[in-house]
């Protein structure tokens, strides 16, 4: 079976064979997976009445368990986006009753912001609805392969990933 990158690689040859396009090979698909599952999130996401970026501040605060809450900083290293960013998030997710700010009461200046039940209800029901999606997406992949797959991803992404931490 050949898809679009066999084509680009082989135009790429073929315009220039001085070049090494094995690279392409791996990771123009996994580009173009990328924006395949984007599209399937921003659906799946888009049926809960919820964003992309709206969903991640709120599956991080999901993830952290009960009583679901974050401080600010601890967001910023879950989300990746910088200190205004997550504020202004926070502002509009806080005007959705999706999520609260209260008081640290380890630090008497700080904030925490900790999911509503609403917000709790929605992240909840997109993840269910993303996860069926993934589901079928990966079904004709068995679970060894899938497995394999993860492996050989968890491998190339590792040094991105360790730059961040």
């Amino acid at each position: 079976m050949r898809d679009e990158v066999d084509r680009l690689i082989e135009a790429w040859r073929r315009e220039r064979p001085d070049l090494d396009v094995a690279p392409m090979e791996v990771l123009s698909r996994v580009t173009r997976l990328a924006r395949h599952l984007d599209r399937a999130r921003s659906h799946a996401f888009e049926t809960h009445g919820l964003e992309s970026w709206e969903f991640d501040v709120l599956a991080a605060l999901r993830r952290a368990g009960k009583p679901y809450q974050l401080s600010p900083g601890r967001l910023l290293k879950e989300t990746l986006v910088t200190s205004g960013t997550m504020t202004n998030r926070v502002d509009r997710l806080t005007a959705r009753g999706l999520v609260e700010r209260l008081p640290d009461p380890a630090d008497r200046r700080g904030v925490l912001v900790q999911l509503t039940d609403a917000g709790r209800d929605s992240v909840d029901a997109a993840m269910a609805d993303l996860l069926a999606h993934e589901r079928t997406l990966l079904g004709s992949i068995s679970e060894r392969d899938q497995a394999k797959i993860a492996r050989v991803l968890r491998e190339l992404v590792g040094p991105f990933d360790q730059e961040n931490h």
